[in-house]
């Protein structure tokens, strides 16, 4: 059974009798209906329920097209939010003019073909359950446990919170060091966010996703001819930042070559797009990432120590999520309005055995990983409460554990091994996490051998 979905409220006010039964026979199916035949009675629905569109009558017996655009205008400046679709016999545009300038979403001369009708309703509820789902996401993020699209009350994220509004207030390059899921973009969007340099642009970059071919012509752009299919001028990633920030995410991947013009540009303020010779002038902040161990870059020289330098003025630690287990059930509840307003599906809740088994759980994936699991729940629950039966097969045996640390089996069995070797990847994945993937470390933190840690990497592909 697919998860239950609220059916929006429409209000049909006409003085025409025929004309609503008709309406209300073609839409009863897909919407909760709602009946008027005059201004008053307008006034009335739009009061006492949460309506999401009405259709009106722009000339009511009890009023006039003057009364008809007031209470457009009303609808329009107040903090209803219900989209007005309004139906007339009048084709002349100066009316429709008139009535859209008024407030109205859309605009609709009789006779009236309940097919198209419907169409236009399913776009005006559409756009209001974008506009409500993201009123619904600022609303959360304006709390006190948020900076920006971050989240987190523990004395970790508290902390991170009050680095970034120091660093924000400064000019100084920054490199932001976490694991992979992390939210590392999240932190350098805060910190332009609250930047001098806020209403200019934020370009972000990640390297890792950029074709080495192609990643000097992306970052630095190029001149017409410069290499087959440059058939016109392009301004690379670079240049687009110029006055705002530049987000580089991995930057330890980038090839020597790259990472020798990157610093050529950070020190002379000027770079030379790709077949161009004029040095073209730039004025950008930069703010990079990594989940790499850069110092052993820079001892292995796969990274310029002079770079390093200059992009380590400050360095941010986005902690992991196994590190602060406590914002689980804050995140938690943030992802289940998010998606279920996302999907306009009725409000859910997570249940508290559940909640205790996310708890427990090792987040290798960090945030990101979270964020799926909760997602994936709320698709696939039934109901207002999502219970352990939707945990994704990776958590299914954390919530199986009973008070004294066993283990429960689930109703339909499990296979053995294939649990086994997911609880084993799943450590494995965590401890080389942990230890920004050196290996002798991770090995260390799992209490096996060299070899043994060699073998299960292959085993995985790890």
């Amino acid at each position: 059974m697919p998860p239950a979905k609220a059916k929006p409220n429409i209000a049909i006010v006409d003085d025409d009798g025929a004309l609503r039964l008709q309406l209300a026979a073609a839409l009863k199916t897909q919407y909760n209906l709602f009946e008027g035949d005059s201004y008053q009675g307008a006034y009335r629905l739009l009061q006492e329920f949460e309506l999401d569109v009405v259709l009106l009558d722009l000339k009511l017996l009890d009023g006039t097209v003057r009364e008809g655009l007031m209470l457009l205008r009303d609808l329009d400046q107040s903090d209803i939010d219900t989209l007005a679709i309004v139906l007339s016999d009048d084709p002349k545009k100066t009316t429709a003019l008139r009535v859209m300038d008024a407030g109205a979403y859309d605009y609709f001369v009789k006779p009236v073909d309940p097919d198209v009708l419907r169409t236009i309703i399913e776009r005006a509820v559409e756009k209001l359950r974008i506009e409500r789902e993201n009123r619904i996401l600022r609303e959360e993020l304006k709390r006190k446990d948020a900076l920006g699209d971050l989240l987190g009350s523990t004395e970790a994220m508290r902390g991170l919170f009050e680095s970034i509004r120091r660093v924000a207030r400064s000019s100084s390059t920054v490199v932001i060091r976490g694991e992979s899921g992390t939210g590392k973009e999240l932190v350098a969007r805060a910190i332009h966010d609250l930047s001098q340099r806020r209403d200019r642009a934020f370009v972000s970059v990640n390297c890792a996703a950029l074709p080495e071919t192609l990643m000097e012509a992306e970052l630095f752009g190029y001149e017409k001819g410069a290499f087959t299919g440059a058939t016109a001028t392009k301004e690379g990633r670079v240049e687009l930042a110029h006055r705002g920030t530049l987000f580089l995410d991995e930057i330890g991947i980038l090839t020597p070559a790259l990472q020798s013009k990157l610093l050529r540009v950070l020190e002379e303020h000027t770079l030379v797009r790709l077949g161009g010779t004029r040095a073209v002038k730039v004025d950008f902040r930069l703010l990079t990432a990594t989940n790499e161990d850069l110092e052993e870059l820079v001892r292995q020289r796969r990274f310029r120590e002079d770079l390093y330098y200059r992009i380590h003025v400050v360095p941010l630690l986005v902690p992991p999520l196994r590190e602060r287990v406590d914002d689980i059930p804050l995140l938690v509840e943030y992802f289940v309005k998010v998606y279920c307003a996302v999907n306009h599906l009725l409000p859910k809740r997570i249940d508290d055995e559940v909640l205790e088994a996310l708890k427990r759980y090792p987040w290798p994936g960090n945030v990101r990983e979270l964020e799926n699991a909760v997602q994936r729940m709320v698709l696939m629950s039934d109901g207002e409460l999502i219970t352990g039966k939707y945990l994704p097969r990776d958590l299914a045996q954390t919530v199986g554990r009973g008070a004294r640390g066993g283990f429960r089996l689930p109703p339909s069995g499990f296979h053995l091994e294939e649990e086994v070797a997911a609880f084993e990847r799943r450590y494995l994945e965590a401890a080389l996490a942990e230890a920004n993937g050196v290996k002798a470390q991770a090995a260390q933190r799992l209490g096996v051998n060299r070899d043994k840690m060699k073998y299960l990497c292959r085993k995985y592909g790890l």
